[in-house]
């Protein structure tokens, strides 16, 4: 239970308009799930971000960080901390030469857009991702044999003993949708990205064609956080989904895509616990067939 004096102190580092308590959290997710925050916080500036974080780290106070809130799912019952949310106070994009800083809340699919006006190859992948910067960073976000592992140059993070850090490619750790800032503590502020020049033509003929494939491929009708599992080696979630006889499948409101088997949608009414049965269901069903354990990729949050 988060005290008046803790949001008092929030907003001292804010400002009263940008601090909220009973924010529904499906307002700020691609699932449309999850209930009321504790607190809710729109962060307007790095500073501020490195002020309130390192605040309620000293007070052992839960917090999580949200960006564009395509890749999670919160609890039915809310989150009883405090969630802040990374979006405009943190999205400035900046070009210079073949290098792109962004900040850490600035849309993956604006600094794609912003990289093709600027004649600049390698983030054409992102085109279609609806995720932020440092979302994307996180989790080494990829489509279409691409990926941020390589176009980033280095991250801006707040580190978990506080302060400011600069943290090189290598440090960074990035793999097949993991990273070392996933449960290290650290914060994204900014990522600097490293793009090749190229055709402005071509470059947009691609972003084009992916963003068709989406359309066609994808369900982006309905609510979801787009691929559910991570992909196994050797294989496809969405196949080994769909051989397991489980395309359709329902439980209360989340349904596995009939278009795409690798993603779970809310059919319009579906709680946390709808999607976690059914995360848990095609998991068993899947295991019991093919003897392949299916990872979640999107993060799920108590």
């Amino acid at each position: 239970m988060l005290t008046g004096t803790v949001i008092e102190t929030i907003t001292e580092y804010t400002s009263p308009e940008r601090v909220k308590t009973g924010e529904t959290l499906s307002a700020h997710t691609s699932f449309r799930i999850g209930g009321a925050a504790g607190c809710f916080v729109e962060i307007g500036s790095p500073k501020e971000l490195t002020d309130v974080s390192e605040y309620l780290k000293r007070e052992k106070i839960r917090f999580f960080v949200l960006g564009n809130g395509s890749n999670t799912l919160f609890s039915d019952e809310g989150f009883d901390g405090v969630v802040l949310h990374i979006g405009k106070g943190l999205s400035e994009i900046k070009v210079r030469g073949n290098v792109i800083y962004a900040g850490a809340g600035a849309l993956l699919s604006a600094v794609s857009k912003q990289a093709a006006a600027n004649s600049l190859s390698g983030l054409e992948f992102a085109a279609g991702i609806p995720g932020t910067v440092g979302g994307g960073l996180v989790m080494n976000a990829g489509a279409y044999d691409g990926e941020m592992k390589q176009v980033v140059k280095s991250a801006q993070v707040i580190t978990p003993e506080g302060g400011l850090r600069e943290l090189g490619i290598g440090e960074l750790k990035l793999d097949y949708r993991s990273s070392i800032l996933r449960h290290s503590g650290y914060i994204v502020t900014g990522v600097t990205f490293e793009l090749k020049p190229g055709d402005k033509n071509r470059i947009l003929g691609m972003m084009e064609d992916f963003g068709i494939r989406r359309r066609e491929k994808q369900p982006l009708e309905l609510p979801s956080a787009g691929s559910t599992f991570k992909r196994p080696e050797g294989n496809f979630a969405g196949k080994l989904i769909m051989d397991a006889e489980l395309r359709g499948f329902q439980i209360g409101g989340a349904r596995v895509s009939d278009k795409h088997c690798g993603f779970i949608v809310n059919t319009g009414n579906a709680t946390s616990e709808d999607v976690v049965k059914l995360i848990e269901t095609v998991q068993k069903r899947v295991y019991e067939r093919f003897g392949v354990m299916l990872e979640p990729e999107i993060e799920i949050v108590k």
